[in-house]
């Protein structure tokens, strides 16, 4: 099965195959030259970048214009070159034509486990995003550098919450509830943040008490922040913190939303005192592509097709689904189906279509026939990946994601106990 690049470049006028962008046929240099922050085509397109979003300054000419072919045979021998000191983590989401080079491939959260076990290298690429680098640097060792090949490669939800507006919603909230615990010694609200956020706001909740979460161990999260206070504040994807306190029972008339843009973020002072789980006002665009309508079709064209959605998606996506699973856990019930089977599948099409191709016995189709992969992960590219690695055979370290001491110490807290948190 042609790769999902390979696909949108054969993409024709009329064709029954769409994409959300035509310019997802263009090379990602392209969008360095753009002069305004943005995300670049694909799910996120229309999300504002944030004026301090990183931009990737323009590779050299010979990665831009070498074949595919040519990329392939120098990022081989560069990591042949480098052997035991290179690592690259690679994301599921990620475009095929990049993660067939990693040495490892998983979610967020088995790749922050697999920078923090992996000591001896000197060199960890990270094909992902940037709040996974950051992560990555915070947990590797001091002579260790995280390198991200395309610092354009960012996250549009993760940028829906900054550590100001972050800030000034802590203390409204202490304003409003105090910081005196209960009876039972539970404060009255423990801060969470979901691992799509950046490192300062993974420092915030180390300062404060607070945790970071993953999707796959988002309930175990909770558990442990409910043993602690009295509410949560969960940020910055409102649906994950949404879907996943339903599943534990919570009202949802008791999960108001915080929009940092309104004061009190746009509640009144008895829907605060009464919540149990705050949830900002941020969201994934990938996932947030999905409808009942999609599963409603795929369930008239495959009577008896098993729906598993990522817990991203709105609440009405994930309760017309069979199942909501991190991306682990969408991989893993494939891999242990019977022969057969037909899946629909609500997450990032480069990852369901490499399962796809990976599982032949099964049909198993995106839930969203048109093809918009995440727009940020799409930025990276063999051309930036052999302009990072042969730079490191040379000594040279380019694209090096480093976090200060003031935010890892504390972020690393917050992390420590989401590695803990196992599902």
């Amino acid at each position: 099965m042609p790769s999902v690049d390979t696909t949108i470049q054969l993409i024709r006028p009329g064709s029954k195959v769409t994409s959300c962008s035509p310019a997802l046929k263009d090379s990602p240099w392209n969008f360095d030259r753009v002069p305004v922050p943005a995300y670049g085509p694909g799910s996120s397109m229309a999300d504002v970048a944030p004026v301090s979003t990183p931009r990737q300054g323009e590779i050299p000419a010979e990665y831009r214009t070498a074949s595919a072919a040519e990329l392939d045979g120098r990022i081989r021998a560069a990591k042949a070159t480098l052997g035991d000191r290179l690592v690259i983590l690679g994301h599921f989401y990620q475009r095929d034509e990049v993660v067939q080079y990693a040495d490892f491939v998983g979610d967020s959260f088995q790749l922050a486990q697999a920078a923090r076990d992996r000591p001896a290298a000197e060199a960890i690429v990270f094909c992902g995003v940037h709040f996974m680098a950051e992560t990555a640097d915070m947990l590797s060792g001091p002579n260790q550098s995280v390198i991200l090949p395309n610092l354009a490669a960012g996250c549009s939800m993760a940028d829906m919450a900054d550590i100001d507006s972050v800030t000034e919603c802590w203390e409204a909230l202490e304003e409003l509830y105090g910081t005196e615990p209960d009876a039972s010694g539970r404060v009255p609200v423990i801060l969470v943040t979901y691992m799509n956020s950046s490192a300062a706001l993974k420092g915030f909740c180390g300062e404060h008490g607070g945790i970071v979460c993953t999707s796959s161990n988002a309930a175990t999260v909770l558990e442990w922040a409910f043993e602690r206070g009295q509410r949560v504040l969960f940020f910055p994807d409102q649906h994950l913190g949404r879907n996943t306190a339903k599943a534990m029972g919570v009202p949802l008339e008791r999960m108001p939303m915080w929009n940092p843009q309104k004061p009190l973020g746009g509640n009144d002072i008895e829907t605060i005192q009464d919540a149990q789980v705050i949830l900002w006002h941020g969201f994934c665009s990938v996932h947030k592509r999905f409808t009942v309508a999609q599963i409603e079709q795929a369930r008239a064209q495959y009577p008896g097709v098993r729906v598993i959605v990522h817990p991203e998606c709105p609440m009405p996506v994930v309760d017309a689904a069979d199942e909501a699973g991190s991306t682990d856990y969408i991989k893993k019930a494939i891999e242990a189906a019977e022969p057969g089977q037909v899946f629909a599948i609500g997450t990032e099409i480069n990852m369901v279509q490499r399962l796809q191709a990976e599982h032949p016995e099964h049909t198993i189709f995106c839930l969203d026939p048109v093809i918009c992969p995440c727009s940020t992960m799409y930025r990276i590219h063999p051309g930036y990946l052999a302009w990072v690695l042969e730079a490191f055979v040379r000594g040279e370290v380019l694209n090096q994601i480093t976090v200060g001491d003031e935010v890892s110490v504390p972020a690393r807290v917050a992390l420590e106990r989401m590695l803990a948190a196992r599902p």
